[in-house]
């Protein structure tokens, strides 16, 4: 079963809101126990987060190929448009692994025009993950309108040495907007091995605000006559941990959500 650490902070949160919020901090840990998501609410904003991993199943030392899944779901409670995503913060245990060696690379703007389709035929070679996005348009009615595409993961070019990826996607409602920006990923020490940083451009003008990405990352591939896998890990305490940081146009920040998933040795 997952367990869950979680935290909210808001810079500008409204001090009514702390006791609430703890209130449903709890109830997140307790639904997590129970192998639901992990649930944060404000007045202004509900996320919801979850992941996984296969196989469960891993060595205690040795790092062996494995498959990230994991879903953010963004609401508004009550209703409506929630405020515009701006960035996404994820630190990875130490206990999972990268590996980046003779894989292909895709710059941003060798895809920046393309489709979804035309895109992952250019970089073919650099995919490492997929999934879809999803959003809201607000209209200047005061409607709103749905819009989602396909989305794509690239092994970027290293970055001041550090690797990184590329995200891919193509809104055509109620406008065509491609996304093909660079996220990149730092090694840190302490805890948590790895840190990707995701600033998200600005959707229709700022008039879009991201409601749902789900991501599947995982790749096997040859380089060099050696087997090798873009993601690795091992069990050497029974934990993957994972941890998440938020923010919104509003200046609303949810930091410290923190998922824990079990693994079994083998």
């Amino acid at each position: 079963m997952p367990l869950l650490r979680l935290r909210e902070v808001s810079r500008q949160a409204p001090r009514w809101a702390l006791p609430f919020l703890a209130i449903l901090i709890v109830g997140a840990v307790g639904a997590a126990v129970a192998g639901a998501t992990a649930m944060v609410e404000t007045r202004e904003v509900r996320i919801e987060v979850n992941a996984a991993f296969r196989p469960r199943d891993l060595p205690a030392k040795k790092f062996a190929p494995v498959e990230f899944s994991g879903f953010l779901d963004v609401s508004k409670p009550g209703g409506g448009q929630p405020p515009a995503l701006e960035q996404i913060v994820l630190d990875f245990d130490r206990d999972g692994r990268l590996d980046v060696a003779g894989l292909p690379t895709c710059a941003p703007e060798s895809v920046a025009q393309a489709s979804v389709e035309e895109a992952r035929r250019i970089c073919k070679g650099a995919i490492v993950g997929s999934g879809k996005i999803e959003a809201s348009v607000a209209l200047p009615s005061g409607g709103l309108v749905p819009t989602s595409s396909l989305l794509t993961l690239f092994n970027g070019p290293p970055l001041e040495g550090k690797p990184t990826v590329v995200v891919h996607a193509r809104f055509t409602t109620p406008a065509t907007q491609t996304y093909a920006f660079t996220v990149p990923i730092e090694k840190r020490p302490g805890e948590f091995r790895y840190r990707a940083t995701a600033d998200i451009p600005p959707l229709a003008g700022g008039m879009g605000a991201i409601t749902k990405i789900e991501v599947k990352i995982g790749r096997r591939y040859t380089a060099g006559g050696v087997k090798r896998s873009y993601v690795a890990a091992r069990c050497s305490d029974h934990i993957l941990r994972s941890h998440g940081a938020f923010t919104f146009a509003n200046g609303l920040t949810i930091e410290g959500v923190g998922l824990e998933k079990y693994c079994a040795q083998r």
